[in-house]
Parts: structure tokens; C-alpha cells; sequence
């Protein structure tokens, strides 16, 4: 490991430990030549995943717009930034697993989709209504249907 100081490539580990939940190893190290202290950190390293966008344009899976998207659809719900990050962890630990590493953004929406389903009607018909393109009140009712309906809705309608 290079020295950020002297750029020595020797050094000595003086701690190491378990970091972002054992996904990574923290370690503090010491340069030999100048005794500059720093942390590295290691990661396993994982295959680029490729996403597929409705217009054929393929881009570079980027964890920041998923939870994004998904923050925007929980926004003044009971789910809150850890959810998100769970859900996103989940997403992009099935994505590593899979034997293709593309995916179409379709997939991926249906994905968090079915996460949201689960957890908060408000933030599932809104992020569906973003990712489904929806057109109208039609869109919104069809989407409504696909839940249980209740006495309330039936009322409503």
C-alpha cells in the first residue's frame, strides 16, 4: 500500500476490523519510511452491473439513483433513509448474485417495486407512477386494484 505522504510502498498494518456491516476491512496502517499513519479500506470486488434504459441506452448501475428515486416516493411515510438503504442493499445483492449482469430498467422497477408493495401503499403508487409512466387517473385506479381493496376505496368508487 502506497503512503499518501511519502508514497513508500511499505507499511505495517496496526489495526484491523470489520466495516459497513462486514462488507469491508478497515485497516489503520503505518508507513515504515515516514511513520505517516492512514486507513485503507478493502472491499470485495464486484462486477459492473449494467442497467438497460427503456430507449436501449445501457448505463452503469448507480446505487445513489436508486435510493434517490426510492427516497422521493417515501418521502412523509413511515419508511425512513435505513429502510431505504436495506432495500437497496437487498436490490443490489440479488443483481451481484444473478449470472447476467445486465438488466433492463423495467426489471429493476419491478424489483422495488415489489420491496415497496410490502411496506407502504403511499410509496409504492408513487414510485410506480414515476417508473410506470402513468398517464391519468385510470393508471392510478388500475394500480389501486392490484391491492386488496378495502371499504374505504370501494366507497370512493
Amino acid at each position: 500500500m502506497q503512503c499518501p505522504s511519502c508514497q513508500n510502498t511499505d507499511s505495517r498494518v496496526l489495526e484491523s476490523r470489520s466495516a459497513d456491516a462486514g462488507k469491508c476491512v478497515r485497516r489503520r496502517r503505518e508507513c515504515l519510511n515516514c511513520d505517516f499513519r492512514f486507513t485503507t479500506y478493502e472491499r470485495v470486488e464486484t462486477v459492473p452491473i449494467t442497467v438497460i434504459k427503456r430507449n436501449r441506452a445501457k448505463e452503469t448501475f448507480c446505487r445513489s439513483k436508486l435510493i434517490n428515486g426510492i427516497t422521493r416516493a417515501c418521502e412523509k411515510t413511515s419508511i425512513n433513509n435505513q429502510k431505504v438503504e436495506m432495500i437497496v442493499d437487498e436490490i443490489e445483492s440479488q443483481l451481484q448474485q444473478r449470472n447476467q449482469k445486465e438488466i433492463s430498467s423495467s426489471d429493476l422497477g419491478e424489483m422495488i417495486l415489489l420491496h415497496l408493495k410490502g411496506m407502504n401503499e403511499v410509496a409504492y403508487i408513487r414510485f410506480a407512477s414515476v417508473y410506470r409512466q402513468f398517464n391519468g387517473i385510470n393508471d392510478f385506479i388500475d394500480t389501486l386494484e392490484s391491492f386488496k381493496p378495502s371499504e374505504k376505496f370501494a366507497t370512493i368508487v
